[in-house]
């Protein structure tokens, strides 16, 4: 059993027993957007949160910063965690790392949870909405921790990436905008999205693709053409009532979604 017990400023979170399980969070994130879906998960596999590189004060920028060389820091640091393989589960830009795992073979199952990629290589609507968070963000801060006592207030404020900013802990939503504002890699978007990359093809692992029904940063009808057509081995599913970041909406609902794959995976690689 491993443990974290001050977790404010580590660059990673890991608990638990059980099968490897890594979580990947999406741009401008940290670790802690999974602070209230670990705990369901830990009873049953050894988790495995970092941050990404140039996230939550993670200093190690690749230059150029594209999804090959996040792919490298991840792989690392699994190693450095010593999982040669594992569940991944990952959200927007973690979905699409745990997408790329998959493809090197690092992957024992995967939950892409409203992946970014699998776009046009000049698209711009994603970054511009980044940009005007970032912003607003700036303009506001000094005001966030007090709106963020507010539940109404916190609905409002994290509106664009949750649908019931309600349900967070005023720390929890103080800590997601801080992780935002500091985000040191908003400005490399362009060469995220620029990545020339290659249909993944049929997988031999469980893969399920599952989108926010309320995504406003990533909206099912207007990207998920390209996921269905470069990964066509994946199952689908929409989760009800959730945002951007389902994590924050219903930690339940996205736990008993990553455990439901990871069953399944254990159960076909038994029976084969």
């Amino acid at each position: 059993m491993r443990t974290k017990t001050d977790r404010s400023l580590y660059p990673f979170y890991r608990t638990g027993t059980g099968e490897p399980l890594v979580l990947l969070h999406g741009g401008t994130s940290s670790w802690h957007c999974w602070e209230s879906v670990v705990p369901l998960l830990s009873e049953h596999h050894d988790v495995f949160a970092p941050n990404l590189p140039g996230h939550g004060g993670r200093p190690d920028l690749p230059r150029p910063y594209t999804i090959g060389a996040l792919t490298d820091a991840v792989e690392k640091s699994m190693e450095d965690a010593g999982f040669g393989t594992a569940h991944i589960a990952g959200n927007s830009l973690g979905g699409w790392l745990a997408m790329e795992l998959a493809r090197r073979g690092r992957a024992r199952s995967v939950v892409a949870l409203s992946p970014a990629g699998a776009w046009r290589t000049d698209e711009t609507r994603v970054p511009a909405i980044f940009y005007s968070m970032r912003r607003q963000l700036r303009f506001g801060y000094p005001l966030v921790p007090l709106v963020m006592r507010s539940p109404a207030l916190r609905r409002i404020a994290m509106r664009t990436a949750c649908e019931h900013g309600d349900r967070l802990t005023a720390r929890q939503a103080i800590v997601a905008a801080r992780n935002a504002l500091r985000c040191d890699v908003i400005d490399d978007l362009p060469s995220i999205i620029a990545t020339d990359y290659e249909p993944y093809g049929p997988l031999s692992i469980p893969v399920l693709i599952a989108w926010s029904g309320k995504d406003r940063i990533i909206p099912a009808d207007r990207y998920a053409a390209g996921w269905r057509r470069w990964a066509p081995s994946a199952t689908w599913r929409t989760l009800p009532d959730v945002g951007h970041v389902p994590m924050y909406d219903d930690p339940a609902l996205v736990a008993h979604t990553i455990l439901e794959w990871t069953t399944r995976a254990v159960v076909l690689r038994k029976a084969n």
